[in-house]
This record gives structure tokens, C-alpha cells and sequence, in this order.
């Protein structure tokens, strides 16, 4: 039987101001009544912002595969006679999109006709990383057409399980070099918005040797390499996609400081010898059992008082709420594996693991990522 919660004394109140907003007569009142007239209409604004937010995502997506915000930053603005050719759209097409970009502040009207960025579409010139994330999110709006589906474990596997195929596999180390390609690649694509924040916040120059677990295709162990010219990097990931970082350090003319090592760390020992490991958007992709086994592992790998950097969006953050529970609650149940967390969860883990002295480093773009620092503790696991 499943117990009932007791009732606290906000109960009463908090029913009657449900029943109050729920109210149509309250609303066509709050909506004429000066002095509540403007919270009605912002309330009636996000309401629709929320049932119209995947047409805006497409609109974004459609300016994102045009490059317009690349072609506007590197010729300035323009006008929709001059837009139409160069995108490849009828003039009426044109017009349609670009005032759509305008209204969403992706574009902005110029004078004498023309439209350049405008403060939401700037940003996205010439960014690669972002631009990736906006195409690849037409996987998972695949995925989430039924979300009904998704919830009760009706949809089977969708298209973003297919795209991260370690979610699902039994034996993710076996996985040929054809199927971790697609993922990989736009993990190197999307590495820079992490690594930056990384970076910035954690002095690495304090270190011997990096491991970067989960590290992909050594994009981030490139980025560290060369912010800390003495450290020594090496990357543990699965076979086919380790073989890719060793490539791209032989072409980054890093190879003498940096190697790559494959292995699944779920179920192989982690080399030893770093006196600091990274996970940087590892540990949102595991459930609370295999996060567990990782940090354990990760704590045998490191020496005492060694240290762990963990750096992925937390489910907390103060300004970016939507961004944990909505939007990678959803993302990780179409991808097939992990979950959200917030600090404290991710404290509780590590505690277990046998890390402490955990600190919370400030990031300047905590929307894309927090960094989590912890020391492993003297009596190893």
C-alpha cells in the first residue's frame, strides 16, 4: 500500500490560489484590472512560448542549416533581395523565415531594408559547437513526437539510443570504429563549450599527468595539453573511439604528451599514474549503480589526495532549472541511460566512492557547465 503524505499547513493556501489562477472568470478579470494587466499578459506569453517552442526550435534549425548567421556576420546585413539568392529560397521563403528569425531576436531589421544578427543570433555566428547541437537535436525531436510513448516504455529503441550506441549495448567496448563515428564527432564538435568553462575555471598547471576518462576523441585532451604545456594527457575511452584520439593527436603534433588508451570503464581498471582525472559530461550519461562503479574505479586509479574534476550542467543551477530536469530529463529517457543531478546527488556519490574534500568551482556559463572538484581520500577502496 502506498503510504500518503501528511499534510502541512501550505496545503490550504496553495489549493486555493490553483483554484483561483484556474479560474476563467479570474483570468478575464486579472486581464482587465490595470494594475494586474501586465502579469496576465507575460503569464499568457510564456504559456504560449511553451506550446510554441518546438516551432521556434525549427525556425532556429532552418537558419542554423542555411548558415545564415555565418553569411550575415561575414557580410553584415542585408536585404531579403540579397538574402533569397545566396540561401537558395523564393523571395516569399525568404521574407517568411527572416521575419520569423526577427520576432525569436535571432535577426533584427536594419535600416533601408536590410536585417543583420541580432543579440540571440550573434552568438551562434561562426560558433561550430552550437551549431551541431541545433542539427543533431532533430534526432531527439524524432524521439520525442510521442512523449506519451517515450514515459511508458512503449517507443522501443528511437533514433537518439542509435546515435549514442553504448547506451544500449551489452559489451560497448566491442563496438566497431563505424559505429561510435557519428557520436564522437559531434562530441569533438560540442567539446569547446565545456572545455572553455573547464579551463577557466581549474588551474591545470598545478598537475602531473591528466586522465580524461570518457575523453572521446581528445579534443578536450588537446585544448588541456596546450593550456598546460608541461602536462602530461591521456585519454581512456572505447577502442574505436581512443584509436580516433590517438589520431588527432599525432595530427595536433601532440603525440609525445599525449596517448590514448582503450577499454570500457565499467568493466576494465583505469591506468594509473594521473595525479588528476577528468569526467566532463560522463557521469549524466550512467544511473546511480554504474556512476558508482566509476568513481570507485576512477578513486583506485588516483593516488591519495589525487584529484577528480567532474564537469557536465547540473540539475540545480540557480537561472538554468528548465535546462537539468526538462530538457536532459528528457534527452537522457530518449537516449536510453542516465539521468539528471544535482550537486548534492553528485556529492552523495562521491562520498561513497571514498572522495572528500568536494568543492563547487565557478563557472561563467554554468547553463553549459559546473565543475566539480573532490579529493581522493588517504585509505583507497
Amino acid at each position: 500500500m502506498t503510504p500518503v503524505a501528511a499534510p502541512h499547513w501550505s496545503d490550504a493556501p496553495l489549493a486555493w490560489r490553483d483554484q483561483l489562477l484556474g479560474s476563467a472568470r479570474f483570468r478575464r478579470w486579472a486581464e482587465a484590472f490595470l494594475p494586474t494587466r501586465w502579469i496576465a499578459r507575460r503569464r499568457a506569453a510564456q504559456v504560449f512560448d511553451l506550446v510554441a517552442g518546438f516551432v521556434y526550435s525549427q525556425v532556429l534549425l532552418a537558419c542554423v542549416q542555411l548558415r545564415l548567421f555565418d553569411l550575415l556576420l561575414a557580410q553584415g546585413a542585408l536585404t531579403l533581395d540579397a538574402l533569397a539568392p545566396r540561401l537558395q529560397l523564393p523571395l516569399a521563403a525568404t521574407e517568411r523565415l527572416v521575419l520569423a528569425a526577427v520576432s525569436l531576436r535571432l535577426l533584427e531589421a536594419r535600416p533601408h531594408g536590410r536585417f543583420g544578427l541580432g543579440p540571440l543570433g550573434a552568438p551562434l555566428a561562426g560558433n561550430a559547437a552550437l551549431a551541431a547541437m541545433v542539427e543533431h537535436h532533430r534526432v531527439l525531436y524524432a524521439d520525442l513526437a510521442d512523449p506519451l510513448a517515450l514515459l511508458r516504455g512503449d517507443a522501443g529503441a528511437g533514433r537518439l539510443a542509435g546515435f549514442w550506441p553504448y547506451a544500449g549495448a551489452a559489451a560497448p567496448g566491442e563496438l566497431p570504429a563505424g559505429q561510435v563515428a557519428a557520436y564522437s564527432a559531434l562530441m569533438a564538435a560540442s567539446q569547446p563549450l565545456v572545455a572553455e568553462q573547464v579551463l577557466q575555471a581549474y588551474p591545470l598547471q598545478r598537475h602531473r599527468c591528466l586522465l580524461d576518462v570518457g575523453g572521446g576523441d581528445g579534443a578536450f585532451a588537446c585544448a588541456a595539453a596546450r593550456h598546460a604545456p608541461a602536462l602530461q594527457v591521456q585519454v581512456f575511452d572505447l577502442p574505436g573511439v581512443a584509436a580516433r584520439a590517438a589520431l588527432r593527436f599525432e595530427q595536433a603534433g601532440l603525440a609525445s604528451r599525449c596517448s590514448a588508451q582503450g577499454g570500457d570503464f565499467l568493466r576494465d581498471e583505469l591506468p594509473a599514474g594521473a595525479d588528476l582525472v577528468s569526467l566532463l559530461r560522463v557521469v549524466h550519461d550512467h544511473d546511480d549503480e554504474r556512476v558508482l562503479r566509476l568513481l570507485q574505479a576512477v578513486r583506485r586509479a588516483l593516488p591519495a589526495h589525487g584529484r577528480l574534476l567532474i564537469a557536465e550542467p547540473l540539475a540545480d543551477t540557480p537561472g538554468a532549472q528548465a535546462m537539468g530536469h526538462a530538457y536532459f530529463g528528457f534527452y537522457l529517457l530518449a537516449m536510453g541511460r542516465g539521468q539528471p543531478r544535482s550537486e548534492a546527488r553528485l556529492r552523495e556519490l562521491l562520498a561513497q566512492a571514498g572522495f572528500d574534500r568536494v568543492r563547487r568551482l565557478a563557472t561563467h556559463q554554468p547553463l553549459q557547465a559546473s565543475v566539480l572538484v573532490a579529493e581522493a581520500g588517504v585509505c583507497p577502496m
